[in-house]
């Protein structure tokens, strides 16, 4: 008796084990490592050459190009300071005196609550002001792979310098998260911004009051 039992029951626990198995191998592959995966921000080749010149193809632009927008230099404006990042994309570092602006570079990080709700906003501004003026993101204190995977779950392109030990914000005596500069076509700084997420509204206005263009919110 026991044997027949024995004889019905294993057909039924291979079926089992069968199932299991086909279930366990639709699982979706894991994702390979930030490493392997392609850079979803842009390489940083352009960051020298003016926006205006980039989106004519016409070359790198001297500081202080007419048609910048940008008043007359206000009370407490300093240049952007001496300081040379690496790219996330790989390529030559970059002296970030060399940005062509005007520009806007914000300091985030993945770990960051406000810097991930900004970004996609910080996006559609690089794509509205294209041809006036760059967005430029700054990644710091993250890892290569917190920040690869904020670029592609949020759709960040823009280019992307690495400064990991704090020096942009130490040279500014600025600790805040996130942090957003302002930057004239010479180079200046006319604005710091650390009041939060900014959304397309505010960014709409900050760089009209203090770049003097015009951009659709």
């Amino acid at each position: 008796m026991n044997r027949r039992l024995a004889l019905l029951v294993l057909p039924l626990l291979l079926a089992v084990a069968g199932c299991t198995a086909d279930k366990a191998g639709d699982e979706p592959a894991p994702r390979p490592a930030a490493a392997e995966r392609p850079s979803p921000f842009r390489d940083c080749a352009t960051l020298t050459t003016s926006p205006t010149a980039a989106a004519s193809g016409s070359g790198t632009a001297s500081p202080g190009t007419p048609g910048s927008g940008t008043a007359a230099p206000a009370a407490g404006v300093r240049a952007l300071p001496e300081l040379t990042l690496s790219c996330f994309t790989g390529g030559a570092p970059v002296a970030l005196r060399d940005v062509a602006g005007p520009a806007v570079i914000n300091v985030w990080a993945s770990w960051c609550g406000p810097c991930r709700k900004e970004l996609p906003a910080f996006q559609r501004l690089s794509e509205r002001a294209k041809g006036q003026l760059q967005v430029v993101g700054v990644n710091t204190r993250d890892s290569r792979s917190g920040a690869q995977s904020i670029g592609e779950d949020f759709g960040v392109r823009f280019p992307i310098l690495v400064d990991q030990g704090d020096a942009l914000q130490r040279k500014l005596e600025r600790n805040a998260f996130p942090l957003t500069l302002f930057v004239d076509a010479d180079g200046r700084i006319r604005h710091v911004d650390a009041t939060g997420a900014l959304d397309d509204a505010q960014l709409a206005k900050l760089v009209r009051q203090h770049l003097g263009l015009t951009v659709p919110a």
